[in-house]
């Protein structure tokens, strides 16, 4: 019996060329997460190991994206992230977050579309994207994914290629909560992922990209996400996906069907 991904070496097991300041970073929080905590790691194999790919994903907090990282790494994919503009203006961590080819989305501003255009072309160039669908962490009472932004929807349909939906648990132990914190690692955690099948979108390609179309395509996105989380959690999802738009009135869990 082969070896677990994780339990085997980098250089086995992704062989994708990459950014160098990527490739190191990587590398060193792998070396320091795997000495800390215990992987949970399912269908890894449901991740392509060539060809542009749009990964989405639920985000749970602001450890996750090293642990998701991880998990795809090992899977023979490197970690590109659409991520707030902010980060990228932090000294020195900014630099580092640039050099390692992640994409910066200026939100609520005119530029906002040129981080889809730049995903649009690395997807294209055979790279893969990361999207967290709904934008932010999620502010549900009991972390389940929230109603989805659109962007992931706007790059599949444009470039037409797969987008995989990876549901994941357990970072929020360590750091929990929507701003970040020191984290927490011990006792020991457990980071939890697992890879679905593609979204199920070619129905939806070759139409006019419409606010219907974009909804339609967004609610299947969410919905595999939630399924994967679910099968994680082993719970099940709430009947309807928490609006954050919607927490003014009261409203919050009265939109979206996720079923």
């Amino acid at each position: 019996m082969s070896r677990s991904p994780a339990l085997r070496p980098l250089r086995e097991v992704n062989t994708e060329p990459a950014e160098r300041t990527l490739t190191r970073v990587v590398w060193v929080l792998n070396e320091i997460v795997k000495r800390i905590t215990d992987r949970d790691w399912r269908d890894s194999d449901k991740i392509p190991k060539t060809g542009g790919v749009i990964f989405v994903v639920n985000h749970i907090s602001n450890f996750d994206p090293i642990s998701f990282g991880q998990f795809i790494t090992y899977a023979g994919r490197w970690p590109r992230y659409l991520g707030k503009a902010s980060l990228f203006k932090i000294p020195v961590l900014g630099k580092i977050i640039a050099a390692c080819g992640q994409i910066p989305v200026e939100r609520n501003s005119r530029n906002a579309g040129q981080a889809l255009d730049r995903a649009i072309a690395a997807v294209n160039e055979g790279k893969s994207i990361t999207v967290y669908p709904e934008g932010t962490v999620t502010l549900d009472p009991d972390l389940w994914p929230m109603v989805g932004k659109t962007g992931a929807a706007r790059i599949a349909l444009a470039t037409g290629c797969p987008v995989i939906p990876v549901g994941q648990w357990g970072a929020q132990e360590i750091m929990p909560g929507k701003k970040p914190v020191f984290p927490k690692f011990f006792p020991r955690r457990t980071l939890m992922a697992k890879a679905g099948d593609p979204v199920p979108l070619d129905d939806l390609r070759g139409q006019p990209i419409t606010p219907a179309v974009m909804k339609e395509a967004t609610s299947r996105i969410m919905n595999a996400i939630t399924g994967l989380v679910a099968d994680l959690r082993g719970e099940e999802p709430p009947a309807v996906r928490y609006d954050p738009s919607r927490r003014a009135d009261g409203a919050a869990r009265q939109t979206e069907d996720p079923a």
